[in-house]
């Protein structure tokens, strides 16, 4: 049962997710989630490394969309001016939206990856979805009401992964 919540990898940050590694595995699609995995959750616009490395995903045809829990202001305002689909109000860790963006992609399950900062929502919502699910450290350590809530949840998860030998990463 907690293996829905482990993580195929576990990295510091987007930017140590580069386009060949993703290619060599036959990825061809990201599904991303946006607060605290592509920028701090208080952060309106995308940094200018966050657009290189969109832009740089994009180089390599490396599709991307964006799912969010968050509303449609909030996930429309970063998204659009990076050209990039979204999908708000996600309802992650519900598999739906993961679903539909694969179908929009076009693609195998196993040529998406999913990328975000939270074991109970983005890891749970793709590995029952049937994806590749990457791990990354939150931007900042504040959170909203919610998240914060799952974030105790989180730690209690990943405690007793670690204790099963499943996971060696420090927090």
């Amino acid at each position: 049962m907690l293996s829905r919540f482990l993580p195929n990898k576990y990295v510091k940050s987007i930017f140590d997710i580069q386009p060949e590694s993703l290619k060599e595995k036959g990825i061809k699609g990201i599904i991303t989630d946006l607060d605290n995995t592509l920028v701090a959750w208080d952060v309106e616009h995308a940094t200018p490394e966050v657009i290189e490395w969109f832009n740089l995903m994009k180089e390599h045809d490396i599709k991307i969309t964006i799912i969010s829990n968050n509303n449609v202001d909030r996930v429309k305002v970063f998204s659009e001016p990076l050209d990039t689909p979204f999908i708000y109000s996600a309802r992650k860790p519900l598999k739906r939206a993961f679903k539909k963006v694969q179908k929009n992609m076009g693609l195998k399950k196993e040529e998406i990856v999913v990328i975000g900062d939270q074991v109970l929502t983005d890891v749970l919502g793709g590995n029952s979805a049937g994806l590749y699910t990457i791990l990354v450290v939150p931007i900042v350590q504040t959170d909203g009401k919610i998240t914060r809530i799952n974030r105790k949840i989180e730690r209690i998860i990943l405690k007793k992964l670690r204790n099963q030998g499943k996971i060696s990463w420090e927090e």
